[in-house]
């Protein structure tokens, strides 16, 4: 879907995994100057143990509630047996067991930063608040509560349960356990373009209260649109919403919905090259609309990263790109598109710039180290599955499902459409309908494929949880404490029910 014109709103992410948290307060030891280091009681920690006892997965969000901060650093002790590994969002250094994670960039009052890292074996922490917590934590200088005064929140999921770790087994999705998962929720879009047009990373809220209204719907699943710009920091894009921040809201939005049990699906949406014909939604080349094709120069780049990024973490699903459609701007034949599809490059006659198929997106996500599953979208939108079986990618780690849009408006939008090229394919393979929805804000068409969807236990996630109240395209809710539109009412009762 091509999103509405985007109006700027202020959203904070606190990243949030919840398998185990403790929140503590800091308190100064030193005056200090108040632009560099906070007061007492200005700031709030929160530490969250992703993994263990193998290796040590872990975040550190960090809340200023004092004054701007014009730089920060999180500093603390691993226990002696542990070793830093690797760490994301900071830049990061040990010196015996004090860890030290530095911040580009201010932190303003109300802000939050989230920085995670891994670390090898398990710690001798102590009971409470749990094995591996960090010992003397501070805020640029700032020594927080000692661990005697740390209280440990209850590990109750706020939601329907820890996210689960999915892989794919035959034609479904399933948990560690064997258990199949149908994917079933929302699209949450704004990702995609608030950092190129709007000055922000997203369109409303998403933080804790954000995400319980979802839960509120029984929501397992939200997609999140990416721009690879952003991500990148590629083509100009304004530095404040761009890289190391913007992965940075990104990956604190995923803690949050997997501490809330829902299971975030990162989609490729908005990419460069250049496209000026049929079908042009804009005509720069940068990533600041849809274009029919990921590009060679940055798609593969993007998804290595995302995977390098998440390699550790097995829940997030990454849908390798929104809705190609080659064989919509007649340049080429519907067979010879489906070669574009697959294998970009030259085998994408008349699109001026260099195409990536799907098969080096997913050799990227391997190449990167990462297991986690990858649905490919079909062709024509991503509303055609006809070809898709035939032209496959390869995928050595046998985690491939296929992604499927369906709008009441699309040409394949009835049961008998159904049966004929999707329920063969889901069949045989893993579909999730990353996009449903109906432009006349009723609920019948979505209805019917819901149920639809189900009986072939196909996933499914609506477009979209953002308040554009049906104006501008399929919109669920009124606000974001979930109040439906009647389209949405449809969708939400359909959950509800299950």
């Amino acid at each position: 879907m091509v999103p509405p014109s985007p109006v700027a709103r202020r959203a904070t992410a606190l990243g949030v995994a919840l398998a185990l948290a403790a929140t503590v307060g800091c308190a100064s030891r030193s005056a200090g100057s108040a632009a560099v280091s906070p007061a007492p009681g200005d700031c709030r920690v929160r530490y969250v143990v992703r993994s263990q006892p193998d290796g040590l997965t872990a975040d550190l969000a960090v809340t200023n509630t004092g004054t701007r901060l014009r730089s920060w650093t999180i500093a603390y002790d691993l226990p002696a047996d542990q070793r830093l590994t690797r760490g994301w969002n900071a830049t990061w250094s040990q010196a015996g067991t004090r860890v030290t994670a530095a911040g580009a960039g201010s932190l303003a009052k109300g802000a939050s930063v989230t920085v995670g890292f891994n670390a090898t074996g398990a710690g001798s922490g102590p009971v409470s608040p749990g094995p591996g917590v960090p010992a003397r934590v501070t805020l640029n200088g700032v020594t927080c509560a000692s661990t005697a005064d740390r209280q440990t929140e209850p590990v109750t999921p706020p939601g329907p349960g820890t996210a689960p770790k999915l892989r794919v087994a035959g034609n479904s999705l399933v948990d560690t356990a064997g258990r199949e998962v149908q994917l079933v929720g929302v699209n949450r879009s704004g990702g995609e373009y608030m950092c190129v047009h709007g000055g922000g990373f997203w369109d409303g809220p998403v933080d804790d209260a954000a995400v319980a209204a979802l839960t509120s719907w029984r929501v397992r699943a939200v997609r999140i649109p990416l721009n690879e710009d952003c991500w990148l920091a590629t083509n100009e894009v304004p530095a404040q919403y761009s890289g190391a921040r913007y992965r940075q809201a990104v990956t604190s939005f995923v803690a949050t919905l997997e501490a809330h049990g829902i299971v975030p699906v990162l989609d490729l949406q908005w990419t460069a090259g250049r496209w000026v014909g049929k079908d042009s939604q804009c005509r720069n080349s940068t990533a600041t609309c849809q274009k029919p094709m990921p590009d060679a120069e940055y798609a593969p780049a993007f998804w290595g990263s995302v995977a390098d990024t998440f390699r550790a973490d097995p829940t997030p699903v990454f849908d390798l790109f929104n809705e190609p459609y080659p064989s919509d701007l007649n340049v080429m034949s519907r067979k010879q598109s489906w070669q574009c599809w697959l294998h970009g490059g030259s085998a994408c006659p008349g699109l001026p710039y260099p195409a990536a198929g799907m098969q080096s997106l997913v050799d990227a996500v391997r190449g990167a180290g990462s297991s986690n599953v990858v649905l490919v979208s079909g062709n024509s939108y991503a509303a055609d599955l006809t070809e898709w079986l035939a032209h496959r990618p390869q995928d050595p780690r046998s985690n491939l499902g296929a992604s499927w849009h369906s709008y009441n408006y699309n040409s394949c939008n009835r049961a008998e459409c159904w049966d004929r090229q999707v329920g063969p394919l889901a069949a045989q393979v893993p579909v999730v309908a990353l996009e449903i929805g109906e432009d006349d804000c009723r609920g019948d068409y979505v209805d019917s494929l819901m149920s639809w969807l189900d009986a072939h236990a196909a996933g499914y996630l609506a477009w979209t949880w953002n308040t554009w109240d049906c104006k501008d395209g399929p919109g669920l809710i009124t606000d974001y404490a979930g109040t439906p539109t009647p389209f949405g009412a449809a969708v939400r009762r359909h959950l509800l029910s299950r």
